[in-house]
């Protein structure tokens, strides 16, 4: 029995869910945004959105809590938005953005410039003394978090110094030096 599946997820206000054809709808004030679904049954009633699945299958299991978790996202993303902060360490790496293209100094011997989906948001706060930030704003979960893994790909967090684009809040492994 799926326990994150049988929770129902409530509708706040202003934002309205459409079943049409296998097609679920959810309309906001951030943004639109619409997912398929099969084999799971979607029914708003009351101000909540209920998953139920037809039959015990192994296949209708492993989604009735993964459509629960999708249609959540996608109510939470067109209320309130998703926001991610990658944190860029170490000497010289730079961040600055000119409406959607993000321009990274990362010590490489040229700059990377990235173009950014118009959905999502993008800041880079950059104060003397602190590391550069890359805040990226969305109504959309995946993109956000695919836009900032895309990002983080370009100079992943080494295991000794910590150099690297790193999620805020992010711990990584670290390792020891050379032990003399």
């Amino acid at each position: 029995m799926s326990r994150i599946g049988n929770n129902p997820v409530a509708i706040p206000e202003g934002v309205t869910v459409d079943i049409k054809d296998n097609t679920l709808t959810v309309k906001g004030k951030l943004g639109e945004l619409t997912q398929t679904f099969d084999t799971i049954d979607i029914k708003v009633e009351e101000g909540n959105v209920y998953v139920t699945r037809s039959s015990d299958s192994k296949e209708n299991k492993s989604k009735h809590g993964l459509y629960r978790s999708l249609v959540y996202n996608m109510i939470e993303g067109v209320s309130k938005g998703w926001t991610l902060s990658l944190e860029l360490v170490g000497v010289g790496y730079r961040a600055s953005n000119q409406g959607q293209k993000l321009d990274l100094a990362l010590g490489f011997s040229h700059n990377i410039v990235m173009d950014i989906a118009p959905e999502v948001k993008i800041e880079t706060i950059s104060d003397k003394g602190k590391n550069p930030i890359i805040k990226l704003t969305s109504f959309d979960k995946q993109l956000v978090g695919q836009v900032a893994a895309k990002i983080r790909g370009f100079r992943k967090p080494e295991p000794y110094k910590g150099k690297g684009i790193k999620f805020v809040g992010e711990e990584l492994r670290r390792k020891a030096g050379k032990s003399a």
